[in-house]
């Protein structure tokens, strides 16, 4: 039967190990430079505009055909 001590020594050393594999696999991680990541934000945003273009047409164009059928 394992005491609350050993429990918590246990849960000590796993979250250790833990941290310890999550700096290795970002060591692995391919981060982008500064001119990758001002592309990709820029793409982002840009997706963000048209969308939100195309759904404030969409709800103005069914706002508009909703108001005709109901007058």
């Amino acid at each position: 039967m394992s005491t609350h001590a050993n429990t918590n020594k246990e849960n000590t050393r796993s979250f250790g190990k833990f941290l310890r594999g999550v700096k290795s696999e970002l060591k692995k991680v391919n981060w982008p430079n500064r001119k990758e990541l001002t592309n990709h934000t820029s793409v982002v945003i840009a997706a963000s505009l048209v969308a939100t273009a195309i759904l404030w047409v969409l709800d103005a164009a069914f706002g508009f055909g909703l108001n005709l059928i109901l007058k």
